[in-house]
């Protein structure tokens, strides 16, 4: 697998945590097999995020911890059956195609979907996710689905220095307040934003998950 030499940095892990608190770090396990994610749970990390469908299904099959599975990247339509029961939230839902072949699937299995909205608060070309101005519009599609329940906001910053990420991280988390306020039916408390490189400013202006990669690992 893509990243066997990758293995986890206990301290690196533990220190992250107790830093991040109480934010949930997710741990982005891409590169990683099942082993690895078995030695994050020995350090106290329960969060794993998947980017890549059928490597999930791999590990899931052969992961036999207590640990929560999120997808966190970019996701197909035609894999959504594949994942839909099998992880407690979707991070990435970016479009009304994917929305609906969720609403779709959940009803097949009569269940409810957790799942985070991404927004691309930066308006790059390059990123997916939904424009802060149609947020009212697609809260609004969602409202009609009633296997979908919306727990938040998720973004990625532009790739910039460091600091000048916060108006963007700043951004998201006041525009999940005033959704929270227009639609108070859904959960809207999670914002799942900042990676290795700038969690720290996304912690500061509100996250409360963090998608942490390399931070965790290190070469054999």
């Amino acid at each position: 697998m893509e990243g066997e030499d990758m293995k986890v940095n206990k301290q690196a892990v533990e220190e992250i945590l107790e830093e991040i608190k109480p934010a949930k770090l997710i741990a982005a396990t891409k590169y990683v097999d099942e082993k690895a994610i078995e030695e994050l749970e020995k350090c106290g990390c329960l969060y794993y995020g998947e980017n890549r469908v059928q490597p999930f299904l791999d590990k899931y099959e052969k992961y036999h911890g207590q640990g929560h599975w999120h997808f966190i990247g970019t996701l197909q339509k035609n894999k959504v059956k594949y994942i839909i029961d099998k992880v407690e939230l979707i991070h990435s839902v970016n479009s009304y195609h994917l929305i609906d072949e969720l609403e779709k699937q959940a009803m097949k299995r009569n269940m409810k979907v957790h799942i985070l909205l991404q927004v691309n608060i930066a308006k790059e070309e390059s990123k997916h996710g939904f424009n802060e101005e149609e947020m009212n519009d697609v809260m609004a599609y969602v409202n009609g689905c009633s296997s979908l329940i919306v727990d938040g906001l998720m973004m990625m910053a532009p790739n910039i220095e460091v600091e000048e990420t916060r108006i963007y991280f700043k951004k998201t988390k006041e525009l999940l307040e005033r959704l929270k306020e227009a639609y108070p039916h859904y959960p809207l408390n999670e914002l799942s934003m900042g990676m290795s490189q700038d969690y720290k400013i996304a912690l500061e202006e509100g996250a409360t998950m963090v998608r942490i990669g390399r931070a965790l690992f290190e070469e054999e």
